[in-house]
């Protein structure tokens, strides 16, 4: 799907006819695409091109001159006459981010009636092709300032904040002060996912149901902890890992191995000051997402990971295999429970220690095989990757109102729409992962297998392009396969076809992805 290469620049006369009520995108170092609903006649751009493509999926992003008779004003296209959000403060929106995530995240702003445009920074080769945002893969997100002078520039009304690097290191903090309304949390109540002996001590003080554990920073002491407590027992390093940091440990020697890798061997480098010994628990995991603005917390839907890498649930953890929506282990019963006893105290708590937490918060969760009852293993500030994906194929509100209510302290007032369908993402990543992988490997049949059906969507989470223009592999979990469908059967028969068409040898993925609720499905329909 090609684009107009032109930069911003100077003007560039299009007739006044060609672009009413059609998407157009142009842009060569940054690709800049336009959603409008009037006649304009002035774009400002560096030459003309040769010819004008139609691009379906644009989005607004920069001003234009508007043609009215002949005549021309300066004006922007994001006036009520743009969209169909006509009682909505209009916005243009920045994601922070370059993976499937912030794909997913842009996909659904993108939609959204009051936003006029997205952006999203570094983005990746994937975001930038299917129209979903303009992506600017030079701005520097550890960079404030340039974060700042960009939004300004280009009147950012809303930043969405993705992936947790940039919120441990204060960007939100820096962006509010500005006055640009930033969702995400601050980097001090970021530390409830920054520090799992952070969140481990808050659980402590309110109430929260938790797993037992103990921290340590002497790897003899934790050993002689392990020992104590027996096998199997779970080892956490305490700082950020990349989802890699959490070791499931079936024996001692296991539990060993992972106390050496992470004080002694220093794996995760300065992530591992300390770890975190947690007792097993038995039973089923699930995710629980919930939008808070500092006092109010929104349950959104819910959704269901897939951690292992293997089928069956085998093999070491990654970020994320596959994920689907909704997850019937968590009955409403349950998610009022969850609500009660673990969300609501933490965000009471944070307030009670002096930062409010503004953002996502999403629980990791254990449902006890023993009790039923829900136990929390991990906070994640930001929205998960995979879950992300379904979540926001399903959402049918609008994304940006509903984040800008969030940033003003309104979420009180706020609803969500949810299609009644169900939602599946397939996660393919490199051979390999999540150990060595090779990058560079070449994917094709991308388009043709998102056409396969209009309830296909693929998120990009890590692809470039090589010299001929062609997809490639640029990392671990490559790309988020998603599909919905009337219910959980079809949208995994629509995702697992759209996988067989996508031509990638060096690829991989699970190919059980769902199976809890299929299987559940299967035993309430058992007479």
């Amino acid at each position: 799907m090609a684009c107009v290469g032109n930069t911003v620049g100077s003007s560039w006369k299009i007739p006044a006819t060609t672009l009413s009520k059609n998407r157009f995108c142009g842009g060569l170092s940054h690709k800049v695409c336009f959603l409008g609903h009037r006649t304009w006649s002035t774009l400002s751009v560096s030459s003309a091109p040769e010819s004008l493509t139609l691009f379906p999926r644009g989005n607004f992003v920069t001003s234009a001159s508007i043609g009215v008779n002949g005549k021309s004003d300066d004006s922007d296209l994001s006036g009520s006459d743009n969209g169909s959000a006509k009682d909505s403060e209009r916005v243009v929106a920045l994601v922070i981010g370059g993976g499937g995530r912030e794909h997913a995240l842009c996909f659904a702003l993108q939609r959204s009636p009051s936003c006029d445009g997205v952006f999203c920074a570094p983005g990746n080769a994937g975001i930038s092709h299917s129209g979903s945002a303009t992506c600017i893969s030079d701005l520097n997100i550890f960079d404030s300032k340039a974060v700042i002078a960009f939004c300004r520039k280009w009147g950012v009304g809303l930043v969405v904040v993705g992936p947790e690097a940039p919120l441990v290191a204060g960007l939100v903090d820096d962006l509010v002060e500005a006055g640009i309304p930033t969702f995400g949390p601050s980097a001090e109540a970021a530390a409830l996912e920054g520090s799992k002996d952070f969140m481990k001590k808050l659980c402590d003080k309110y109430g929260i149901p938790t797993a037992k554990y103990r921290t340590f920073t002497n790897d003899s002491l934790a050993k002689q902890y392990v020992k104590e407590q027996g096998a199997p027992i779970v080892v956490k390093a305490d700082g950020l890992a990349a989802g890699k940091g959490v070791i499931v440990a079936m024996t001692l020697e296991e539990a060993y191995e992972a106390i050496d890798s992470m004080l002694v061997d220093g794996a995760f480098g300065s992530a591992v000051s300390r770890v975190i010994i947690e007792e097993f628990l038995e039973g089923e995991e699930a995710s629980f997402f919930a939008l808070v603005d500092g006092e109010n917390a929104l349950p959104l839907e819910s959704a269901q990971d897939h951690k292992r890498v293997g089928d069956g649930d085998t093999g070491p953890n990654t970020g994320g295999m596959g994920a689907y929506s909704p997850a019937p282990v968590l009955t409403k019963e349950l998610q009022s429970v969850v609500m009660e006893s673990i969300i609501l105290p933490t965000v009471k708590g944070m307030a009670a220690e002096g930062c409010k937490f503004v953002g996502v918060l999403y629980a990791g969760l254990m449902i006890e095989r023993k009790t039923g009852l829900p136990k929390l293993i991990e906070y994640n500030v930001r929205f998960g990757d995979p879950e992300c994906q379904v979540l926001m194929m399903r959402l049918e509100s609008d994304l940006a109102q509903v984040l800008l209510a969030a940033c003003r302290g309104e979420l009180g007032s706020v609803s969500l729409n949810w299609s009644s369908e169900s939602a599946m993402v397939v996660v393919m990543a490199s051979e390999g992962y999540p150990g060595p992988y090779k990058r560079g490997t070449m994917i094709r049949n991308l388009e043709e297998a998102e056409l396969l059906s209009p309830m296909v969507k693929i998120f990009h989470a890590s692809t470039d392009f090589d010299s001929n223009g062609d997809f490639i592999a640029a990392g671990g979990r490559v790309l988020g396969v998603t599909a919905k469908g009337k219910d959980i059967e079809e949208a995994r028969e629509r995702v697992y076809d759209a996988v067989q068409a996508i031509d990638w040898p060096e690829g991989f993925c699970r190919h059980d992805i769902g199976w809890r609720a299929l299987h559940l499905r299967q035993l309430t329909n058992t007479p």
